[in-house]
């Protein structure tokens, strides 16, 4: 996966315990943004920047409307709103109608870093109740990006991860552990 130039990531239901799997164990130094979409319900104050900030050695923040993404920064997606990145690779936030009953939607995400790294950028969707994240998987696989979903067998929902596999069947499948392996790859790339 070399080439590398930013890390899009989606998960849902089991999702902020996969994400303490996954997020503390990345080095200051990745040389590329990682842009999280949690499904977060409209009526909650999303905690999973101060918390996770807590607990990662890279930076972690909630995203901001029109900001640059910076390598080595964790962003997520606030509540109630999708997170997009723009063409120039600035990030976005839009309060449009739900997808896949979901805003923050994985599709949303994926499908625009789609646009703006195709093959420079590494999707990964985990643990999940529902479909959200199997169409932008697929469009991040036909721009020629790499992509993985978490083993279903080992995920805590599988829907999401299952749901991926079948709009991407040539995802690589790993546990999380072999998704920490694959994301810290890239920083020795």
């Amino acid at each position: 996966m070399n080439g590398i130039e930013a890390i899009a990531i989606g998960t849902s239901a089991g999702g902020v315990q996969a994400l303490l799997e996954v997020l503390p164990a990345l080095p200051a130094s990745l040389p590329v943004p990682v842009f999280v979409v949690v499904h977060i319900p409209a009526d909650r104050s999303n905690v999973l920047a101060p918390l996770f900030a807590s607990k990662c050695k890279i930076a972690v923040k909630e995203a901001e409307d029109k900001e640059a993404a910076l390598p080595g920064v964790v962003y997520f997606a606030p509540s109630d709103y999708h997170l997009l990145v723009e063409a120039n690779g600035d990030l976005a936030l839009s309060s449009d109608e739900w997808v896949n009953f979901s805003r923050p939607s994985i599709d949303v995400l994926f499908e625009t870093a789609s646009d703006t790294y195709g093959e420079r950028l590494l999707a990964v969707l985990m643990t999940g109740a529902n479909d959200d994240g199997a169409r932008g998987l697929a469009a991040v696989a036909a721009a020629g990006g790499h992509v993985i979903v978490e083993n279903p067998v080992t995920a805590s929902v599988r829907a999401m991860p299952d749901a991926g596999l079948k709009f991407c069947p040539t995802a690589r499948i790993e546990t999380l552990q072999g998704i920490v392996d694959q994301l810290k790859a890239i920083a020795i790339q």
